[in-house]
């Protein structure tokens, strides 16, 4: 276990640290001037010349990237031109918000993916199984931004059940206490039941929106699970013993097929956090993504650069997380197993 660790974790560190150059790279070969987009149009060349220069922008790659690791080593994530505050507040003003969408849109997209899932498969019909199947086509197949604004326009709009892109909550409402960040849990907390039905009531719609493509691949990838288990002979043995089909399918079938959900939706909330970007910004959600789609519009280069290493960072711990709790769950999947 602590051998697996280990290689685990170098891998780990070898990514973060490859994504880091990839991501400041990257973003300094795009077109665009950064200090030209900071000072403006009407800006004169000496301006822009000054600024690139106090910016670090005329020193060669290797140096500005030195610069940048260090600064990271410090916990400086660099300094928010477009707004004026450090990359570092921004975040964490921001995170909360993305990571309370990331983690309701998850826990819908398990629990959908689940029951739709041993739904078709446990059914023995066809059509079950074929409305399952094309759930998750449609899901997987349509835009979220256009199903988003979709939403809007029925959902808002017209039938007027959820609001519109008003943020977190409605106009005039009192945030909760800052324990958390995520609304709807410190309103919880401080037993503001009115703070939380409406920070709720604005997070359903972009949840639901949210979910749709991680139901679409987490309920394909169950109910193939699921019907491979039931292929498995230990699943024969058991009801040859004279086991009734329900309780082999909860006790055997269903766990078995859990595990391969696990490290699928791990990942797909880490891409969550960083990928729900066109959502949050129809809905007006402020988060890391409206965030990031404001900082590329302005080429506020710290901003894209510590988000997109944040994603990166997230990615690999959670996998890593994942691989883990495997490895704990699952001894076939330790480095060495036969």
């Amino acid at each position: 276990m602590t051998s697996t660790l280990l290689k685990r974790l170098g891998v780990a560190l070898a990514t973060i640290f490859g994504a880091s150059i990839f991501t400041f790279v990257l973003l300094r070969k795009v077109p665009g001037d950064p200090a030209r987009a900071i000072a403006g149009d009407t800006a004169t060349e000496e301006t822009v010349a000054a600024l690139r220069q106090s910016m670090g922008l005329d020193d060669n790659l290797f140096v500005q990237y030195g610069n940048y690791m260090g600064s990271l080593l410090r916990g400086d994530f660099g300094f928010s031109y477009s707004t004026g505050n450090s990359v570092g507040t921004l975040l964490g003003q921001r995170l909360p918000a993305t990571l309370e969408l990331g983690l309701l849109s998850v826990i819908i997209a398990i629990v959908a993916a689940v029951l739709a899932a041993s739904f078709a498969v446990y059914s023995r019909r066809r059509w079950p199984d074929q409305a399952v199947r094309a759930a998750s086509s449609l899901a997987m197949g349509s835009p979220p931004f256009w199903i988003a604004l979709l939403a809007l326009m029925v959902f808002s709009i017209q039938l007027g059940i959820f609001p519109g892109p008003e943020g977190r909550l409605s106009p005039g409402m009192l945030k909760p206490p800052n324990i958390t960040g995520m609304f709807t849990v410190d309103s919880l907390l401080a037993g503001q039941w009115g703070t939380f039905a409406n920070a709720a009531w604005h997070l359903i719609l972009p949840a639901a929106i949210v979910t749709l493509g991680p139901f679409a691949f987490l309920s394909r990838l169950y109910r193939n699970q699921l019907r491979g288990t039931l292929r498995e002979t230990f699943v024969a043995v058991s009801r040859s013993h004279g086991l009734r089909r329900l309780p082999v399918y909860n006790r055997h079938v269903a766990p078995h097929g859990l595990l391969s959900l696990l490290p699928a939706a791990s990942l797909l909330f880490a891409d969550l956090l960083a990928g729900s970007l066109l959502v949050e910004k129809v809905f007006g959600w402020p988060g890391i993504g409206s965030m990031t789609a404001d900082a590329i519009i302005q080429k506020d280069f710290a901003v894209v650069q510590a988000v997109l290493l944040l994603a990166a960072v997230l990615y690999v711990v959670v996998s890593l997380l994942a691989d883990l709790l495997m490895t704990a769950a699952d001894p076939r999947t330790r480095v060495g197993a036969r």
